[in-house]
């Protein structure tokens, strides 16, 4: 005689009703026995009132038998997904202080989530595009919420990898599921920069910052680039500036030197007679102190407070505030918030509107990727031209020689 429910449904080998109505089915791993359980049998069934909702049973012994089939390891996928969090990061051992922090950022979030209780061997693509979702409705960033998926993506992967699990269930696009609302910095105009050059140019507490400003919105650099160079890396023999690493402050570390944000970032990037005469202006009414400090391994930086130690991109963010404050109290064409990063995206888009290969453009700005750099063209109705332009030189190398490249500028 074989088992049935109380709708009169055959029951398989090692299916069963408890008493109070749930259905298990129960298999052996490695000699032990091992239970699947939930309220409904098929994934008709109706769940009953006040019950958590989850799949049903024969759709979890499918999944069962596909990961038997496959060779997943059953066991493991019993692992939660905060440990599985806590597994990769582990294996994230040469990072730079500033990834660590992000790091603990997002464990911050996901110890606060029940998501992170769950079993890896339970989510799917659903529930991970649900977690996203929930963290934007209760306020979470753009840029915070890729920060989460972008430790939980590759957390998963790493299962994958490991036979542990089937597919990864943050494989999706980010955008399918949240809508990039960040507030992209915009770029002032072209006159604006130049109003802003030649009132901190005349006015007396701010000219000593002239070169400075002049330089980071002539050549695109990121602030944290620009606070890290040298005298070493200003080659004026080759009218070259030499950008390899960059200079940035960690909490309960200190002021470090660090590579370029990413590979990209490390460039050759030839200066303009005018950039050039601003560096040599720069290195002219540099002071010298005795006690000037070696920051891993590199001395000689441009700017140094009186400790002898380099600036940081907290003083120009400081100083810029100051200027535009002061601008905007004696002039009623107010300027808009003007920031180092803005300086760079006015750069950026300075040389999209005069005609310059996105592949080149990319290069000089340090873009990892050729799309950050085309957001730029698009912006600026710019797309097609720049889309020709990348196709017809795309075996060219964006390394450009250094005369050609200062040809464009004239």
């Amino acid at each position: 005689m074989k088992r049935r429910d109380n709708k009169n449904r055959v029951l398989r080998t090692g299916e069963s009703v408890r008493k109070d109505g749930k259905y298990q089915f129960k298999y052996s791993m490695n000699g032990k026995p091992r239970f699947l359980y939930s309220w409904r049998l098929e994934p008709a069934d109706s769940l009953p009132q006040g019950k958590r909702p989850s799949i049903s049973l024969r759709e979890k012994e499918k999944r069962l038998f596909l990961d038997l089939d496959s060779g997943m390891d059953i066991v493991a996928q019993r692992m939660k997904v905060f440990d599985l969090v806590m597994r990769y990061l582990a294996t994230r051992t040469d990072v730079r202080p500033s990834t660590r922090i992000g790091y603990d950022y997002v464990t911050n979030i996901l110890e606060k989530e029940s998501f992170s209780g769950r079993r890896i061997g339970d989510i799917r693509i659903s529930d991970a595009k649900l977690l996203l979702v929930k963290l934007s409705k209760e306020g979470k960033g753009y840029s915070t919420i890729r920060a989460v998926r972008g430790v939980l993506r590759p957390a998963f992967q790493m299962a994958v990898d490991d036979d542990i699990l089937l597919k990864n269930p943050f494989g999706f696009e980010l955008a399918e599921v949240i809508r990039n609302n960040s507030r992209a910095r915009e770029a002032i105009s072209r006159e604006q920069m130049i109003r802003f050059l030649r009132f901190i140019h005349d006015e007396d507490r701010y000219s000593r910052y002239y070169e400075a400003v002049y330089i980071l919105f002539h050549t695109g650099l990121r602030i944290s680039e620009f606070c890290g160079l040298t005298m070493k890396d200003i080659d004026l023999d080759n009218h070259i500036l030499n950008v390899d690493h960059q200079i940035q402050k960690i909490p309960e570390i200190g002021i470090v030197v660090q590579p370029t944000k990413s590979y990209y970032g490390k460039r050759r990037l030839p200066m303009t007679p005018d950039v050039e005469r601003a560096f040599i202006s720069i290195m002219e009414d540099r002071e010298y102190l005795p006690g000037e400090k070696w920051i891993g391994g590199y001395s000689g930086f441009l700017f140094i407070d009186e400790e002898g130690l380099p600036q940081l991109a907290v003083h120009w963010e400081h100083r810029f505030n100051r200027m535009v404050g002061r601008y905007n109290e004696l002039f009623v064409d107010q300027m808009p918030n003007i920031t180092p990063h803005v300086c760079r995206h006015t750069y950026c888009t300075n040389m999209a509107r005069a005609g310059m290969n996105p592949k080149t453009l990319q290069y000089l700005m340090g873009h990892s990727g050729i799309e950050v750099t085309m957001n730029v063209y698009t912006h600026l109705g710019l797309e097609d031209a720049a889309s020709e332009l990348a196709r017809l030189n795309d075996a060219e190398n964006a390394r450009l020689e250094q005369g050609r490249l200062l040809q464009f500028y004239y």
